[in-house]
């Protein structure tokens, strides 16, 4: 008797970090759920390579900016359930025009909302892939335990022989962007630690990072290889994969570098890992080191993050030692 077959299309449009925290959401139903499993993930185009790789993903759909682009290829799908692991908007109007069962997470805005103008932390102590994987609880689903996933394809992969000689035989990356500056250290503290680490290392980002790598680059030296905006996230991701160790803000290729299996030095700003959004080691605690100042009663000012710090000091980041990150690393 042929296996019954289950549609699941689950949703996530964006970003590059909150894709991979879904990935155990994606692995559980696919090896958890009984009968013949078909997962669809829907997320915006320009993240698409994020998930191209994940075997247990079947056909991935992409909007440019709208959903009204893809309801109709979604509504011959057929689908059974939805998995809505972004909530706002845009995906509600995917479960209201496909008419499907529908399944979601509580995103805790009341309580971020509590912490961030109030400094009162009424938010559980539970990572958000947890949460994730709560929304999905009446499948019988339960935690593997297995982490965040991340494949790269052959084509992607970035063979060091490519690098500088001073970088072919290891290197420390630092993913020196954030989408928001007051995620970002400031670049003198950069240059600070690059300097006392003392060993070869590759700056990360996009090319919007380019010219603050540039000037880290001019202040360090030849350890630095500045690779912000010249790699694809794929690519980037090898680099990260074959790293000795990554410092890295809060920010996606945190989490791609947990997915990996490397060794995390998380340094944070305005942002607090008491979101659930630090790095997602189940079995592992020690293969991460946060770094943040819990010394001010200003933080945290923000769930995202500003282009400036509200209060003009920015001590989240300033007061931050070198030395702690030298020493984690």
């Amino acid at each position: 008797m042929e296996a019954q077959k289950v549609k699941i299309l689950v949703v996530r449009f964006s970003s590059i970090g909150d894709i991979v925290l879904t990935t155990p959401v994606i692995r559980c139903l696919k090896e958890q759920v009984e009968g013949d499993v078909e997962i669809h993930f829907l997320t915006k185009q320009q993240y698409k390579s994020v998930v191209a790789n994940n075997p247990y993903i079947s056909k991935i759909h992409t909007i440019a900016k709208s959903t009204n682009e893809i309801i109709d290829e979604l509504k011959k799908e057929k689908f059974h359930y939805i998995v809505d692991l972004h909530k706002n908007l845009r995906s509600k109007r995917v479960i209201k025009n496909l008419k499907v069962f529908s399944f979601s997470f509580d995103k805790l805005n009341y309580q971020k909302w509590l912490f961030t103008t109030f400094k009162i932390n009424k938010l559980p102590k539970i990572h958000i892939v947890d949460r994730y994987l709560d929304a999905v609880k009446s499948f019988g689903i339960v935690n593997d335990n297995k982490g965040l996933d991340y494949f790269i394809g052959e084509n992607d992969k970035v063979n060091l022989s490519e690098l500088p000689l001073a970088h072919q035989k290891g290197y420390i990356a630092f993913a020196i962007g954030a989408q928001h500056a007051t995620k970002r250290l400031p670049t003198d503290k950069i240059i600070s630690i690059c300097k006392r680490l003392n060993q070869p290392i590759i700056l990360l980002g996009g090319k919007e990072d380019d010219i603050t790598a540039h000037k880290i680059k001019d202040a360090v030296g030849d350890m630095i290889y500045n690779a912000c905006g010249k790699y694809s996230i794929n690519q980037s991701a090898s680099l990260v994969e074959q790293c000795k160790s990554l410092i890295t803000h809060d920010t996606g290729l945190m989490h791609i570098g947990v997915a990996l299996g490397v060794k995390i030095v998380s340094v944070w700003g305005n942002t607090v890992p008491s979101f659930g959004m630090y790095p997602y080691y189940p079995n592992k605690p020690e293969k991460f080191v946060v770094i943040e100042n819990n010394n001010l009663k200003c933080r945290p000012c923000s769930k995202i993050g500003y282009d400036k710090c509200p209060k003009k000091h920015f001590k989240c980041m300033n007061d931050i030692e070198e030395e702690d990150i030298v020493k984690a690393i």
